[in-house]
């Protein structure tokens, strides 16, 4: 809307031109020679060309010859010619204006063309798009107001084509038109006409062609474009078809490289997995045994053979807690967890947390502190408080012996949130972005404190069953806090009565 009352406008002001230079010449200069004033015409003529579209000059072109005879060329007056020298000027004069506008029109719809082109070769190649052949096909469709587009890449059975726009299937190419314009010259064959080098036409119904070029990558060829809906130069399909097959080509390797990205992490996830697992094994099964081992000596005294037993105990538990882990890791996986809702105080969902991993807060100051009041909430306490629990173990596995910490709760509008807090050295915010990643523990804890990596990940596929969020940051007094938030109904006793 806003082009047409733009070239309206241009073609008013043009007219105002015309009516300009007439009255000029014959009312205020009183000359009226036919050469200058058809000079004048031409000028303006050719000024609007450069400026307007093909329909505006022409108009103007018009006008102007009107204005020519009727003002200047004898009889003055009339628009009646009688010598053979004006008819030859007049005729001229026209010729020369259309020729001017028309060949201003074709330069300028070039210039467009190409900068429409530039746009299109710099979204090509910056392209990620989830679907980027089909992202690539509507940017195409798009910035050369094509009524359809298609990539069409071999897939071993035929052509899997990534589409942009609509085309009733009547009037496109079937795969063996497609396979035709890949393999090599198609002339004489049935649909298929030559318009260019490298540029087939498939004329299905004449109203509705379809032009294929083939997308070649060296001597060999990738795949095919189709492009439908308004007419391009050869030039022009020729410079898509080379941009086209650069992207796809661009995309394709970058679809290897992280193809191999993911091959590559996958096998370190493997390796380190196993490491830890050798390690967070091994360790709890050295003192298991040797704790019970060492029962067997009669030597011992009571309170020696009750430190054995607690040694083994706990390394039992670590054991159990580790195969926990990777028990909840695969429900998480196979989306395999159902929800128990149940009307329960926070504070007790908190003690079972801690119950949970007593062994590992032992060496801790473990400070709880209740904002619920009487209030009640209904969740999964299960869910929730094995998602605190790892939380618990997480700050105590990366605290100092002895630091405190603490565990807050707190209804909030929509749920129930609790805080875990810690005195250790907080999180690295190189870390921070990936603290939640399956496996992930980060350079300094590599290198300092054993472990899977599955805790927080866990923590965080808890929370997504329960529709809640886990959020970590680092404390400005120092150390980690960790805010869990579960949505939940909330009521106190008084509401039930």
């Amino acid at each position: 809307m806003r082009s047409w009352q733009a070239d309206a406008a241009r073609a008013l002001l043009a007219i105002a031109g015309v009516a300009g230079i007439t009255a000029g010449y014959v009312r205020w200069l009183h000359i009226i020679d036919a050469t200058s004033a058809g000079l004048t015409y031409l000028l303006l003529v050719l000024f609007v060309a450069a400026s307007s579209p093909l329909w505006v000059s022409l108009t103007v072109s018009a006008l102007s010859a009107l204005a020519l005879d009727f003002f200047f060329l004898p009889p003055v007056g009339t628009f009646n010619i009688t010598d053979r020298d004006d008819w030859i000027a007049f005729g001229a004069f026209i010729a020369v204006t259309v020729v001017a506008s028309r060949l201003s029109a074709m330069a300028r719809a070039r210039e467009y063309s190409l900068r429409r082109l530039f746009d299109f070769s710099r979204e090509a190649l910056i392209e990620a798009d989830t679907d980027a052949f089909r992202a690539l096909a509507w940017h195409l469709a798009d910035r050369f107001q094509l009524e359809y587009v298609a990539i069409c890449l071999p897939n071993g059975e035929g052509f899997h084509r990534h589409e942009a726009g609509t085309l009733d299937s009547r009037f496109l190419p079937a795969a063996s038109d497609l396979s035709r314009v890949a393999d090599g010259p198609v002339e004489g064959t049935a649909g298929l006409v030559g318009y260019a080098p490298d540029v087939f036409v498939f004329v299905a119904d004449e109203r509705h062609p379809v032009w294929l070029m083939p997308l070649r990558r060296g001597a060999s060829v990738m795949g095919v474009l189709a492009v439908a809906g308004r007419r391009l130069e050869a030039a022009t399909l020729n410079a898509l078809t080379s941009v086209v097959a650069i992207a796809v080509e661009r995309l394709r390797l970058v679809e290897q490289r992280e193809r191999a990205e993911v091959a590559r992490r996958s096998v370190e996830i493997k390796s380190a997995l196993l490491s830890s697992l050798a390690h967070d094994l091994r360790t709890p099964l050295t003192s298991a045994s040797t704790a019970i081992s060492n029962l067997g000596d009669a030597s011992l005294t009571a309170a020696q053979r009750a430190r054995q037993v607690e040694v083994a105990r706990a390394g039992l538990d670590r054991l159990s807690r580790l195969f926990q882990n990777i028990l909840e890791m695969a429900r998480l996986d196979t989306g395999g967890i159902a929800l128990d809702l149940k009307w329960v105080p926070p504070a007790e969902v908190i003690h079972a947390a801690r119950k949970q991993v007593e062994h590992t807060l032992r060496a801790h100051v473990v400070t709880t502190v209740d904002r619920s009041g009487d209030q009640v909430v209904r969740l999964d306490p299960r869910l929730l408080a094995t998602a605190v629990a790892h939380l618990l173990e997480n700050a105590a596995q990366y605290s100092p012996v002895g630091s405190t910490i603490t565990i807050s709760d707190d209804i909030v509008s929509g749920g129930l949130s609790v805080v875990v807090e810690d005195q250790g050295p907080g999180i690295d915010p190189a870390d921070l972005p990936h603290i939640f990643d399956r496996f992930y523990r980060g350079a300094r804890a590599d290198q300092q404190r054993s472990g899977t990596g599955m805790g927080l990940t866990i923590v965080r596929g808890l929370m997504l069953a329960q529709d809640g969020r886990v959020r970590a940051e680092n404390r400005e007094s120092g150390g980690a806090r960790f805010s869990i938030f579960v949505p939940a109904e909330v009521r106190t006793p008084a509401d039930e009565y």
